[in-house]
């Protein structure tokens, strides 16, 4: 018999049977609530455009480094997967699903497993578990809904019940998809962009002189002076707000913001080919501090997510580019380092700080206090390799006691994939609803306050946070 796709009520809710009540109450009050997704990684231009997803394996598997990483693990190369391919025919399309299916084992116990269930299941109506026997059934069963008016980008993200979107943005972008939505009475939500300046930051990265000169020539700026390349900064922050912005988000490998007495003298070696290594961090890290005091200036919500190796298997970078699932975490210090920036603008009123880690040792030693102190500080919510229900458990466990919930973020699904969106902010709410109910059933919170912390960390948090 081919095992059913099943998907249990009560899945990732408490074990025991009083909390877990508690637990499908607090539930049932958020799981159709609008989800805001203020940080992310989907192409503004699929919905702008609109056009149907061309097959099962473009939408699945090639472009979502969750799954590709571990196919890639297991032994399957990822050039048999398509990675770094937006377009395939439909033989390889369809021997890359095989691929997928007949390693489904290798998602036991993932989050990643959790969602493509919930996209097989929820959206395209699946109902066998994926395997040798079943890929081409459900391929063809997926291919099938994708070439209905329904399957299409925006009637999904209708579908979904999406209310804001986050895309991440180079500063030098257009934003031609965000003005078109924009300007589309018929679109039912808010696509915004999120300004991403990291590229421009590292100095001694490959090509970063002639990415400055571009910045330059895009906002019209002298970038040939430390002062003409704040200019640029700021312009192109400009508009970036114009066009919807709300955050501008920020990952380098570590949160140094020490300031330089003379940033003009290192930005002009760094220009002319002649910094140091360290006065190439030194820069970024000066760099970071006026980009902390841009967003009290403009407004945008700064987030900081850092602690990653970027990159870490050479040979896959070059033949597959990045993005292509070998980033890597490292450990993190974030009190001394973010000290000076604290020091400068921690209290300003119009600065929101969103600071995020892969390193679950700074949850409760460092981050929970600095939330628990600066007005301007919250604590991001868990992604990347800690989006996974224990982590996110360990994560409520941690910073509540010294944060409370009120200094956190609300969820985010930094997700490239467009379809796992709802799954990933139904996995968090069932995760939020357990954490809550096991809360009253240890008469540490009533359940009246339960629903409203619920609610909030659906809908209110990401509201205020990111300032939607």
């Amino acid at each position: 018999m081919t095992p059913a796709l099943s998907r249990h009520p009560d899945r990732l809710l408490p074990a025991e049977p009083g909390v877990r009540d508690v637990a499908r109450r607090l539930y049932e009050e958020v799981r159709d609530l609008p989800i805001l997704s203020p940080h992310g990684h989907v192409d503004a231009r699929i919905l702008a455009d609109d056009v149907p997803f061309a097959d099962p394996a473009t939408l699945f598997v090639t472009p979502d480094h969750y799954v590709t990483r571990l196919l890639h693990a297991g032994g399957v190369p990822l050039g048999d997967l398509g990675v770094g391919r937006t377009e395939l025919p439909e033989a390889e399309s369809r021997r890359i699903w095989r691929l997928l299916c007949e390693n489904w084992y290798l998602f036991r116990g993932t989050p990643s497993r959790y969602w493509l269930e919930s996209e097989l299941a929820d959206i395209f109506d699946v109902t066998v578990v994926p395997s040798a026997r079943t890929a081409d059934a459900i391929y063809d069963q997926v291919e099938d809904r994708l070439a209905k008016d329904a399957y299409r980008p925006r009637a999904l993200f209708e579908r979904f019940g999406i209310e804001v979107l986050a895309t991440t943005d180079d500063p030098c972008d257009d934003l031609a998809a965000h003005a078109a939505l924009a300007a589309d009475d018929g679109f039912p939500g808010r696509v915004v962009p999120t300004f991403r300046p990291d590229r421009y930051l590292e100095a001694s990265a490959p090509g970063w002189a002639e990415a400055v000169h571009r910045l330059g020539e895009v906002s019209g700026a002298d970038t040939g002076s430390w002062a003409g390349w704040v200019a640029a900064m700021e312009g192109r922050r400009a508009h970036f707000r114009a066009h919807g912005a709300v955050s501008a988000d920020h990952s380098h490998e570590d949160v140094g913001t020490e300031p330089l007495d003379h940033p003009d003298r290192v930005y002009r070696a760094a220009l002319a080919g002649t910094a140091t290594p360290a006065e190439a961090v030194a820069l970024r890290r000066h760099m970071l501090l006026e980009m902390a005091r841009m967003s009290c200036d403009d407004g945008l919500v700064m987030t900081l997510h850092p602690g990653v190796r970027r990159n870490h298997h050479r040979p896959t970078l070059t033949a597959h580019g990045p993005d292509s699932g070998h980033d890597i975490p490292l450990r993190v210090d974030f009190t001394d380092p973010l000290r000076p920036l604290l020091e400068r603008f921690g209290t300003h009123p119009d600065l929101h700080l969103v600071l995020f880690t892969l390193d679950e040792t700074v949850f409760s030693r460092e981050l929970a206090p600095l939330a628990g102190f600066y007005p301007a500080v919250y604590v991001g919510a868990p992604w990347w390799f800690l989006d996974a229900p224990d982590a996110v458990h360990r994560f409520r466990a941690a910073v509540t006691e010294t944060a409370g919930f009120s200094r956190t973020s609300g969820f985010i699904d930094d997700t490239r994939a467009f379809c796992s969106i709802p799954a990933r902010h139904d996995m968090a709410r069932r995760l939020d609803a357990g954490f809550l109910a096991r809360l009253v059933a240890e008469h540490r919170l009533e359940e009246d306050e339960a629903v409203e912390t619920a609610v909030d960390l659906v809908a209110g948090r990401p509201r205020e946070v990111f300032k939607l």
